[in-house]
């Protein structure tokens, strides 16, 4: 199969490309290569999906003229990108921008691949407000600029079924940690304070939250699995997470096991939008997926601490 992915430079889409390419199908991406963090990062990311035959695109999906010059023999398309995070200096029109138009703009270019089987939505836990702990039929409650939008992007990506144009699906992430996660992310900053013997900033009261801290082996094996499954998927809001529930503070102490040394941390005024507990609710996905996550925090944790010291140690 042709397989497009979106953001296949990021975290998660990274991960994604490089099981696809070794099921055996052939995986094209897309990325803007933004500055949100150091494009430098993501640029790795490519050069060894690039060494893995996969072939990335420097395209930003609301560049209509680029898009257009794209290949339209896809079978499947998974869209990852996104303006991530709720920090201070995101705009709302970069929300706007990145979320919803450019997942329109994706949404365009879908319904002209003709042989296009389903398009995967990749959408997050934070649609669900400040507390995610309900199955997918529970009504909406975001609780920032992110949130929002990514519901907004998720409701234009079901559209397209509910009018039978072409087959959507949308997969609710849970709190993603491993190998490759963004520097601004709570695992990565942890490990990198510890290393480098720096204070770690942490919000007052984030210690006590809590989380469905999900390794990304787990998270890219539901995601891969919907392949072959179109009737069953479409339409269909699924959460994908680990039903395991985790402080932060247990995620503080799971990092500084694996280094063998303490964080200092450096408490800063509460931030607004936070989420205050995940906990995946995973029965659609076990029925539909047989979907079965099993990575503990502590392998994943010490997974990412093996990958950090690779990546910007040796």
């Amino acid at each position: 199969m042709n397989i497009l992915i979106t953001g296949a430079a990021g975290f998660i889409g990274s991960h994604t490309a490089e099981r696809l390419a070794k099921m055996g199908h052939k995986v094209f991406g897309i990325d803007n290569f933004s500055d949100y963090y150091d494009p430098v990062l993501k640029r790795r990311n490519a050069s060894d999906l690039n060494a893995r035959g996969i072939e990335i695109f420097d395209i930003d999906l609301c560049d209509d003229i680029a898009m257009s010059k794209l290949s339209k023999d896809f079978h499947y398309i998974f869209h990852f990108a996104a303006q991530p995070g709720i920090a201070s200096h995101i705009t709302f029109e970069d929300y706007l921008k990145n979320n919803v138009i450019a997942t329109n703009s994706i949404l365009k270019f879908a319904q002209s691949c003709i042989d296009l089987k389903l398009f995967i939505n990749i959408g997050t836990s934070s649609i669900y407000g400040l507390e995610a702990v309900s199955a997918e039929t529970a009504a909406p409650q975001p609780a920032s600029f992110y949130g929002v939008t990514k519901l907004a992007a998720e409701q234009l990506v079901l559209q397209l079924s509910r009018e039978q144009k072409i087959a959507t699906c949308s997969l609710r992430l849970y709190s993603v940690i491993g190998p490759r996660e963004r520097p601004e992310k709570l695992f990565t900053k942890l490990i990198a304070a510890g290393i480098h013997q720096t204070p770690f900033p942490l919000f007052d009261g984030s210690t006590a939250h809590l989380r469905s801290f999900t390794y990304v082996g787990d998270i890219v094996d539901g995601i891969v699995s919907v392949i072959g499954k179109e009737d069953q998927v479409m339409g269909q809001v699924i959460n994908l997470g680990t039903e395991a529930e985790y402080s932060t503070q247990e995620g503080i102490d799971a990092v500084e096991e694996a280094l063998g040394m303490r964080i200092k941390l450096d408490i800063k005024t509460k931030r607004r939008g936070d989420q205050q507990r995940t906990k995946a609710v995973i029965d659609k996905a076990r029925q539909l997926l047989n979907y079965n996550p099993q990575t503990t925090l502590k392998e994943a944790v010490e997974a990412q601490v093996t990958w950090y010291k690779s990546a910007f140690i040796d």
